[in-house]
């Protein structure tokens, strides 16, 4: 179990990026959901030990993360959100190197454990490959497979289905599905779907600050009888907005759908429609916006 406790960072621009986040994940995939700027990165990075906290503290089962970063990083996993690789290495010759880097000393546990990562994550084939010439999806594959050597217990994957085509994105999710059995998995995102289809647990983030968390059924079902829909003109948008609270909008065949936070029937020709975790997400953004 990861306990995180009134992490707090500040740059040195006095950018407050991280503010008071308390968190307790369990083994298992978690989502960290929240738009771009939110500190979501800064928060994987803090827990990965690539920079310290201005006050906080990190708890990963015995290991205090902040004082024993070394420790963590025997067992840590990390997928960032973009990673470099030597271009004219093959993919099997680069998990070979990286597991000397681990400490995997013997050549023979290495040859089966780079043999197995490859499998595992379905490129066996273009293994004698160069990393350079493989597809969005494909790399991110290999990222996995990196993040894997030494069997980890803590997991961390930055934004990793960004730019993946449908069906990398689903092989890509049906892989992390697969390894966050065992361990505690991180999959920070802002692509709400990635949450819904992997996540029995997850936490929304925004401007640096947990806003809400808990399990993503219960957090639909709050919201149960309170999204209204309807369809306007673009032109109508902006009086909408100013009598109601729209929490989302989307075009659809030259008009505007909106939708609609409300505790009762808005009348206007709204119609009630059941929530979903994408409205779960714009309400809380809207929620938290006219709070600040």
């Amino acid at each position: 179990m990861l306990i995180i406790e009134n992490l707090t960072h500040v740059y040195a621009n006095g950018v407050r990026a991280l503010d008071e986040v308390n968190l307790t994940i369990p083994r298992g995939m978690y989502g960290l959901l929240g738009p771009n700027g939110a500190g979501k990165s800064t928060l994987m990075r803090t827990i990965a030990t690539l920079q310290a906290p201005t006050s906080g503290h990190i708890r990963f089962g015995d290991i205090d993360v902040l004082k024993s970063p070394d420790l963590l990083r025997r067992t840590l996993g990390y997928l960032p959100q973009d990673f470099g690789v030597y271009p004219r290495v093959s993919a099997y010759d680069m998990l070979d190197h990286m597991a000397v880097l681990k400490g995997i000393a013997g050549a023979r546990e290495r040859k089966d454990l780079v043999e197995s990562l490859l499998n595992q994550v379905n490129l066996w084939t273009v293994r004698k490959k160069a990393i350079a010439g493989f597809s969005g999806g494909m790399r991110q594959r290999f990222g996995i497979a990196q993040a894997l050597i030494g069997d980890p217990g803590l997991i961390i994957v930055d934004e990793p289905t960004a730019g993946l085509d449908p069906e990398e994105r689903n092989r890509f999710l049906n892989l992390l599905a697969e390894i966050g059995e065992n361990v505690v998995v991180i999959l920070s995102t802002h692509i709400v779907e990635d949450v819904s289809d992997l996540c029995p647990a997850m936490a929304i983030i925004c401007d640096g600050r947990i806003v809400k968390e808990g399990a993503p059924a219960d957090l639909v079902r709050a919201l149960d009888g309170r999204i209204w829909k309807k369809t306007i003109d673009k032109a109508d948008l902006e009086a909408a907005k100013e009598s109601h609270q729209v929490i989302s909008t989307r075009l659809l065949g030259g008009r505007t759908v909106i939708h609609v936070l409300c505790d009762s029937d808005p009348g206007a020709g709204f119609s009630r429609v059941e929530g979903g975790l994408e409205d779960v997400y714009f309400s809380t953004l809207s929620n938290t916006r006219r709070a600040a």
